[in-house]
């Protein structure tokens, strides 16, 4: 009875390495180079490819090279895989203030290298925090979301971020960029950022990076809360969550474990 079983696992597998070959600089393989890359032998592979091919996975081409088949296409633009990062992000969003009864909220990196708040899913206590500059640039050392985002971006591109000066935007503002950039060093850590009043006043926040299928950071999912309702201890616990739920979200998006830690270890200069 295991040996079917076995042998299922280990054909499925082989079918994702050799999906895996596919990528927008290699749209179309012949079966040699499948063979090369998955370390499968010709015959194998060529099994493999025609059991694909009946069920749409892969298509040959007209030269007999093999290119992705007509399902994944039909999967993709199906509406059943989120494609957008605040399409992603909001069932899990919504689970996690179920959780904590905290605003739960979506930023997204965008073109200026700036940070914008996608949307939110609002706390229902009646003290609570409520953003009302949804879609409005924020330079990214401001607050956890910006923080958790400049953590995962390349070591240059936060080096042109802490070279520039910081504005004060309250008492707490973190502007010497030394500080900051230890900031960012414990956020890869663990993990997720912090931010206790440094953007908005009685306002703490947690936040952690989101990735999309290339491994790159697009964006972060954060938990803002008063103050008064956050300890250190909460904190904690809430960031370590928001944590797990960020790379939920990426998963959705497409990003492999092993591509994040490239990015973060790059990140992080190593």
């Amino acid at each position: 009875m295991l040996r079917p079983v076995r042998s299922g696992v280990q054909s499925i597998d082989r079918v994702v390495a050799i999906l895996r070959c596919f990528d927008a600089r290699h749209s179309e393989l012949g079966i040699s180079e499948i063979g090369r890359l998955t370390g499968l032998s010709t015959s194998t592979t060529h099994r493999l490819l025609l059991a694909m091919q009946a069920n749409h996975l892969v298509r040959q081409t007209p030269n007999r090279r093999w290119g992705l088949g007509p399902l994944l296409t039909q999967l993709a633009r199906s509406g059943a895989l989120p494609t957008t990062l605040r399409d992603a992000a909001w069932p899990f969003m919504v689970a996690l203030r179920d959780e904590v009864d905290e605003t739960v909220a979506v930023h997204e990196l965008v073109g200026s290298g700036e940070r914008v708040v996608l949307d939110q899913v609002e706390s229902r206590q009646e003290l609570r925090r409520t953003y009302t500059e949804i879609g409005m640039p924020i330079p990214l050392p401001h607050g956890a979301p910006g923080k958790a985002i400049l953590s995962a971006l390349p070591t240059e591109t936060q080096d042109r971020w802490l070279a520039r000066p910081i504005r004060k935007v309250t008492p707490v503002t973190i502007t010497d960029p030394d500080e900051l950039r230890a900031q960012l060093a414990e956020t890869r850590t663990r993990g997720y950022a912090s931010s206790d009043a440094e953007r908005t006043p009685g306002i703490r926040s947690v936040a952690a990076p989101v990735f999309d299928h290339t491994g790159a950071v697009i964006g972060a999912v954060g938990v803002s809360v008063p103050a008064i309702r956050m300890d250190d201890e909460r904190a904690a616990d809430i960031g370590r969550r928001t944590g797990e739920l960020a790379v939920e979200v990426s998963r959705v998006l497409g990003a492999t474990e092993d591509l994040v830690e490239r990015s973060i270890a790059a990140a992080g200069g190593r």
